[in-house]
């Protein structure tokens, strides 16, 4: 090895015009090296820099390079951001699980490696924090050259490769660059805690960085035995570690290790990953193999957009033909997630851009680039709720995405589908008044059957009408007051319409093989002397008899009562002595009054609820759960 030591720019002087180099990723930039490379401009033409991710300086992008050396980026980092736009450096779209194979066909050409390793160990040495595609291009390159870094941890996993095959070394000691933990901002940490209701107990998550990914993974510390394969690992996998909300116990690939490919962070992370077991570096055809990805078992892929149209595609790379980051692994994850048993591929971002103009919009922007299709994602999360997106028919997902959209603009998207023809021309939309009320979102068991509870949402009118339409006339008639055998479309457009102000309604979901089906309503409408509202409730036959509508008459009480409503009234059929008993259970007393249009008229007191003074009640109510 002693005959392989050399300066940086003795190493660097095999370099000829015209020839391909590969530049180490990430915080394992060989800093030195490229410093040295960057020195010999004048004597070299047309060399091509091939790098994935660069954290460190990049001066080969100035406009003093041109002609010299050119950056071919796989991934658009800040500081070649510009070049790109400028035209004074490439981007060549690809995915990440793709870039091996493609390295060692010949299709991304590689003559020389410059890298960056740990202190060898033994007859090897460890790629240390960045195995992503270095390993293919070591294998690949005629000619490799590694920064030996004492300041660099070696890492486990598939992350080593042998002296033999490194040509020149050079001994350069320096910190590795670091990333800011970014301190997540109001509606980062709003849109982490949705998206944790979708993160169940067991699941293997990835993640990648910025302030929204940090709210998610802070937001998961109440977790338990999660797992992690992930391209990419920050310092909020440690806290997860540290809590042991990650444990790794429960993935049915790698258990016990937390799986990346390089990772991305504080000099405590970097120092973790070397010193703590549970880390394992593998190259990207692994880490990003969606064969590999389905193989976890309830896989939760976890990525963000710069804008999502109303059918649901996704533009991650680009915006107005101005690129900006990179296919990267998106797609790889998203598709290896959908794959898995139990698995759910999210898109999570903020629902206004810096700028505030929102980032949901009715269509993509002309060349706005497409990452992931419109077939591909299951749920988009804002700080405005969850958008439910597979399997639903583009009228769903534009009431869907719509309705998690930034207030300021919610009017202008539905307007702008109707003229799409996204939406019936006559479609009755009114716009909520409030907020979506997350915290009336609870889980409860009644016997052997969890149950779901959320406030309605405008792209519930589907699963409202499959509930309509599957339970008896017995039920509907007492529902309705009448024997209903349909609904108009209107009729079913303002069921779901609701303000959370003078109109609210609580649906209740069950497991349905792999999905959730409605199975109950409790709704109100309140009157206009603002004090009172009426009430009613139905169950589908198939769930009575079990409390769910004594619950759902809970949750429009504890609502009723946050409203600053005094009396609910509820029209009944005659003879109903359900409703007799829900009622009884639900409150001290309540007070019949005589018919109504179809029956008798109950009226029952807020005050005289009992479930505040029931603090198991009251917390199930209160429980901010979903699925």
């Amino acid at each position: 090895m002693k005959d392989k030591m050399k300066s940086a720019e003795e190493a660097v002087k095999r370099v000829q015009s015209g020839q391909h180099v590969f530049v180490g990723s990430g915080a394992s930039e060989p800093q030195r090296l490229v410093e040295a490379l960057a020195a010999r401009r004048e004597e070299l033409y047309d060399v091509e820099l091939l790098h994935l991710l660069t954290l460190g300086t990049a001066p080969y992008a100035g406009p003093e390079f041109a002609g010299h050396l050119r950056h071919n980026a796989l991934f658009i980092g800040p500081n070649v951001r510009g070049a790109v736009g400028a035209g004074l450096a490439d981007y060549t779209p690809c995915y990440l699980s793709e870039i091996p194979s493609m390295i060692r066909s010949g299709r991304l050409r590689v003559d020389t490696a410059l890298i960056q390793v740990a202190p060898p160990d033994g007859s090897s040495c460890s790629l240390g924090v960045s195995v992503d595609i270095v390993k293919a291009a070591v294998e690949t390159a005629e000619y490799v050259v590694a920064q030996i870094n004492r300041r660099m941890p070696a890492t486990r996993g598939d992350s080593h490769v042998p002296l033999s095959r490194i040509d020149a070394f050079v001994e350069a000691d320096q910190d590795l660059p670091t990333l800011p933990i970014q301190a997540p901002s109001t509606a980062a940490t709003r849109i982490g805690r949705y998206v944790a209701q979708l993160v169940e107990d067991g699941s293997t998550i990835q993640a990648g960085i910025g302030s929204v990914p940090n709210a998610v993974l802070a937001a998961l510390t109440d977790k338990k035995d999660l797992g992690v394969h992930s391209e990419l690992v920050s310092d909020g996998v440690l806290s997860l570690i540290a809590s042991r909300a990650v444990t790794g116990r429960r993935k049915t690939t790698n258990p016990g290790r937390v799986v990346s490919s390089f990772c991305l962070g504080s000099a405590r992370l970097y120092e973790a990953v070397g010193q703590l077991r549970e880390f394992e570096f593998y190259p990207t055809d692994y880490v990003n193999d969606p064969c590999v990805i389905q193989s976890n078992d309830r896989m939760v892929a976890i990525n963000s957009a710069l804008s999502v149209d109303l059918t649901g595609q996704v533009a991650a790379d680009s915006v107005r033909g101005s690129f900006y980051s990179g296919v990267g692994g998106q797609v790889d994850f998203i598709r290896g997630a959908a794959r898995s048993k139990g698995g759910k591929a999210i898109i999570a971002m903020p629902s206004t851009a810096r700028d505030g103009t929102s980032r949901i919009v009715a269509c993509l922007p002309e060349g706005t680039g497409v990452v992931t299709t419109r077939a591909d994602v299951d749920f988009v999360v804002t700080e405005f709720g969850i958008a439910s997106l597979k399997g639903k028919t583009i009228r769903e997902r534009t009431l869907a995405l719509s309705a998690v959209a930034h207030p300021a603009y919610r009017q202008r998207l539905i307007d702008e589908a109707k003229s799409r023809g996204f939406l019936d021309p006559g479609h009755i939309t009114p716009l909520p008044e409030l907020p979506y009320p997350a915290e009336l979102e609870c889980r409860r068991r009644f016997g052997d059957c969890e149950v779901f509870f959320r406030p309605m949402k405008p792209s519930d009118e589907r699963r409202l009408k499959d509930l309509f339409y599957s339970q008896s006339k017995e039920t509907t008639l007492m529902r309705f007051g009448v024997p209903l055998r349909f609904l108009s479309e209107q009729q079913f457009q303002d069921m779901v319409s609701i303000d959370y102000k003078d109109s609210m309604a609580i649906a209740a979901f069950a497991p349905h093989k792999e999905s959730l089906r409605m199975i109950g309503v409790g709704r109100y409408y309140v009157e206009p002397d603002g004090r009172e509202a009426e009430a009613a409730i139905t169950v589908h036959d198939d769930y009575q008899r079990r409390g769910i509508g004594t619950f759902l008459m809970d949750c429009l009480a504890w609502s009723a009562r946050r409203r600053g409503l005094e009396t609910l009234r509820c029209e009944v059929m005659t003879p109903n002595t359900r409703i007799h008993h829900m009622l009884k259970r639900c409150f001290t007393r309540f007070e019949e009054t005589g018919a109504g249009p179809n029956g008798t008229r109950l009226f029952v007191r807020l005050d005289d609820w009992k479930g505040e003074a029931n603090p198991a009640l009251e917390a199930a109510v209160r429980t901010n759960r979903a699925a």
